[in-house]
């Protein structure tokens, strides 16, 4: 759950650091006073659009951050933590994500510099933010089988698993197979082209090492007068007729001549000896290979010619030889598929047929276990539209077969409603009117919420539009749901405010000709005055202030039982 937000330079607020804890925490506050900004900052911080517009004016930067528990190892959040190479330490888990104005954002968890799709992932397994135009879920049908499958997510993970593993499978022959189902022209444009290509790497016969042995030898050509008149010399110093080696042999024999006589001379006999005969070794290495030199114009011409159908492959094939012989490779396979394209075909569309008998089984395995559930998902929600007030509202699961696989089966799922009686139920997205949404969404919150994972629900002002018993019916139910999961809720009513284990007030005030937002975790005495003046809309009277404290004891006592 957030434990800590920290906001500095980021639209009106200054700097600002707040608090939370576990249950309903109520932020709460006369228009304007920026409560919504701070739904915005979090809505970055777990990895949302940004915009220059949100830096405050003056400074160069707006800086977020969010401190997070999530004491159970089991949660899923750490799986994408060790994804992305991240540690998460006693459970705690800081988001940080900075605003420049450049336009740039600097994202980090847990001190690691991460993408911003990283910082979104593990921030929408930790957050959950729900406003007054953000049912999305709801609004957009095909979200709707999404919703049911994660309502009946324990019966349909081993299907679903099978399926999409097969299904992928399926998919990937079907483009094989359309590969394979070109038109005839382009077909035999294609084994052309390869056959000609294959043709040309097999008369180079390009060998792996070739090249740089025919580079050595090519710069042994082209300095063949400059190596023969340097060996020569070499040679003729050595064993010529300055006869460098006999010289070195007189003073070998002369050493030996006394070594016997003065010990003191032992270790130069030996060096020269040494030399003497290291000289003598190297004067027949340069004879023989003197002897063996000759200069061959054609074998030039050979290893240039050579070496020009390295580089010719290399341009049209390859940076190098590996991957001038891998290309070759991969072309001679594909060859072969193109001159045995009826009988691959054939083969191909054989293993079709029996992959769609396999999805169609999985398929109807997954419709089956979907309208078993949808029954008690119909029936959950009902059951909560009716504490919500909608006691006449009849919401069915409608599914329609469709005429392809698709990666989740062969279901179109889409949620039906009638919210009079007498009405036939229709799309839940082209009757609902926002209250409705609200309620429906608060109903699938309800119904999900000790399932989800997520550590913080914020809802942003879903209740407006409602008010009397139907607002009594929404601040229970945000409430409820608060038992599951840690809720922050902006709101304007008053039995909303009524139901906070925590009540944060929010004030918009100007210093110095600069606007400042403050928060303030306001104890029992401001809270009665608060929901008074949420009650009055207005003055607060004796009368008013009586009926908060009514409205706040009573939601004392729902709570404790």
């Amino acid at each position: 759950m957030l434990r800590e937000l920290s906001i500095r330079n980021f639209a009106i607020i200054d700097d600002l650091t707040v608090n939370f804890y576990d249950g309903l925490t109520v932020l709460t506050g006369e228009t304007g006073a920026g409560k919504s900004i701070i739904i915005d900052a979090v809505h970055l911080l777990a990895g949302g659009r940004g915009s220059l517009e949100f830096i405050r004016h003056g400074a160069r930067k707006a800086e977020l951050g969010g401190l997070f528990e999530v004491p159970s190892s089991n949660h899923p959040i750490y799986a994408k933590l060790e994804e992305a190479g991240v540690e998460a330490e006693d459970g705690t888990i800081i988001l940080r994500r900075d605003l420049n104005d450049s336009g740039k954002s600097v994202c980090r968890v847990n001190g690691k510099l991460v993408p911003l799709s990283i910082l979104r992932e593990i921030g929408s397994s930790l957050i959950d933010i729900h406003g007054q135009h953000e049912n999305q879920e709801l609004m957009d049908e095909k979200q709707h089988i999404h919703l049911l499958d994660h309502f009946a997510q324990d019966e349909l993970r081993t299907i679903k698993e099978q399926y999409t593993s097969l299904y992928d499978e399926y998919r990937s022959l079907k483009r094989e197979l359309a590969a394979l189902n070109l038109d005839e022209q382009r077909t035999a444009q294609r084994i052309d082209l390869y056959q000609f290509q294959i043709n040309e790497l097999q008369e180079a016969a390009l060998q792996i090492n070739e090249e740089e042995a025919l580079l050595e030898e090519r710069k042994r050509l082209m300095n063949f007068h400059k190596i023969y008149e340097r060996a020569n010399v070499a040679y003729e110093a050595i064993s010529g007729e300055a006869r460098g080696l006999d010289f070195i042999g007189n003073a070998m024999n002369a050493l030996e001549d006394i070594v016997e006589l003065d010990g003191k001379f032992k270790e130069a006999s030996e060096s020269v000896a040494s030399s003497f005969y290291a000289l003598q070794d190297a004067a027949y290495q340069i004879q023989h290979v003197l002897d063996d030199l000759e200069f061959d114009p054609e074998r030039q011409n050979e290893v240039e010619f050579r070496l020009a159908q390295y580089q010719t492959m290399k341009r049209k094939y390859g940076t190098t030889v590996e991957e001038v012989l891998a290309y070759y490779e991969k072309i001679e396979e594909e060859l072969m598929q193109l001159l045995n394209r009826d009988e691959t075909m054939q083969q191909s569309e054989k293993q079709l047929l029996q992959m769609e008998k396999e999805l169609a089984e999985l398929a109807m395995q997954l419709t089956v276990i979907r309208k078993e559930n949808a029954e008690r998902l119909s029936e959950a929600i009902m059951n909560e539209l009716r504490v919500l007030h909608m006691e006449k509202a009849t919401f069915i699961v409608n599914f329609k077969e469709l005429e392809q696989f698709d990666s989740l089966g062969k279901d179109e799922v889409v949620f039906y409603i009638s919210t009079n009686v007498g009405e036939p139920p229709k799309s839940l997205p082209k009757i609902a009117s926002g209250g409705e949404l609200s309620r429906m969404m608060l109903a699938l919150k309800t119904i999900f919420s000790s399932s989800d994972g997520i550590t913080s629900i914020i809802f942003d002002e879903v209740d407006t539009g409602v008010s009397g018993r139907v607002a009594q019916a929404i601040a229970e139910k945000i409430s409820d749901i608060s038992d599951n999961s840690q809720v922050l809720c902006i709101s304007h009513l008053p039995q909303v405010a009524a139901m906070a284990d925590q009540h944060y007030y929010i004030k918009k005030q100007v210093e110095d000709e600069r606007t400042y937002t403050t928060v303030t975790n306001i104890g029992e005495r401001e809270r009665v005055e608060e929901v008074s003046r949420m009650m009055s809309g207005a003055e607060i009277t004796d009368l008013t202030l009586q009926h908060a404290k009514e409205l706040i004891e009573m939601a004392h006592q729902r709570k404790k039982r």
